[in-house]
């Protein structure tokens, strides 16, 4: 069973951004619980517990209202676009045995096989699972795998109780053959030729055109004709 952070909530009868702002200046932040049927219970949660508490995905909340408690759910948290500060939250009512979907994170762990890279293409699975047994991720083992593997949603090992929601062809994880630096650097040049793009020869390149020149019988420099002057 997962743990749960209680927070001691106090109802509001207040409405409005005037009211949601008096609540944020007090260090609160102003949130609406609902869920099975009941009506919409407008709160306000202490704003650092609050904060601590849905920095871990999916938290289990048991809310305290005069003194009966509530399971809930974060279902949607408004954040600050600037500040770190959360403006509103919305809480969905679980109870105990119920089962909820929600969106689970892929951990990766392990080294693939040398010279490949490792694609994550999905950084989370929806499953559905007790809400209060929500797993804090989806461990998918990498570990010596060769160019050209690839691991679905249907492959994933899910952790005990949890359904798959997400499409079973959905892929996770791809490997592929790392690309050498000679292969990028004749893309790249490819790239910007067929842009138009004029590169700089670089001093090495310069000093390696210069070496190719003599070796093919080109003009001696200018140093090597005054020589041969005197």
């Amino acid at each position: 069973m997962s743990d749960s952070t209680k927070l001691t909530a106090a109802k509001r009868t207040d409405f409005g951004k005037g009211a949601a702002r008096k609540i944020r200046r007090a260090g609160n932040i102003p949130a609406v619980m609902y869920g099975h049927g009941t009506e919409p219970v407008h709160i306000s949660l202490p704003g650092h517990d609050t904060m601590m508490a849905l920095k871990q995905a999916n938290a289990l909340l048991t809310i305290v209202i005069d003194g009966d408690e509530q399971l809930a759910l974060a279902k949607d948290v408004q954040r600050d676009p600037i500040k770190p500060v959360i403006d509103h939250v919305d809480l969905v009512v679980v109870r105990k045995g119920e089962k909820v979907t929600v969106d689970v994170s892929v951990h990766l762990e392990g080294e693939a096989a040398p010279e490949t890279v490792v694609t994550l293409d999905n950084n989370s699975l929806q499953l559905e699972v007790l809400a209060t047994n929500i797993p804090e991720n989806v461990v998918v083992s990498v570990e010596g795998l060769a160019a050209g593997t690839q691991i679905l949603a249907g492959a994933v090992e899910l952790p005990e109780g949890a359904t798959l929601v997400t499409d079973e062809d959905a892929l996770v994880v791809n490997v592929t053959q790392a690309i050498s630096e000679e292969a990028l650097e004749a893309e790249l040049a490819e790239a910007e030729a067929e842009a138009g793009i004029e590169r700089e020869e670089s001093d090495e390149e310069a000093a390696e055109s210069a070496e190719a020149a003599e070796s093919e019988g080109g003009e001696p420099a200018e140093g090597d004709a005054k020589s041969d002057e005197a």
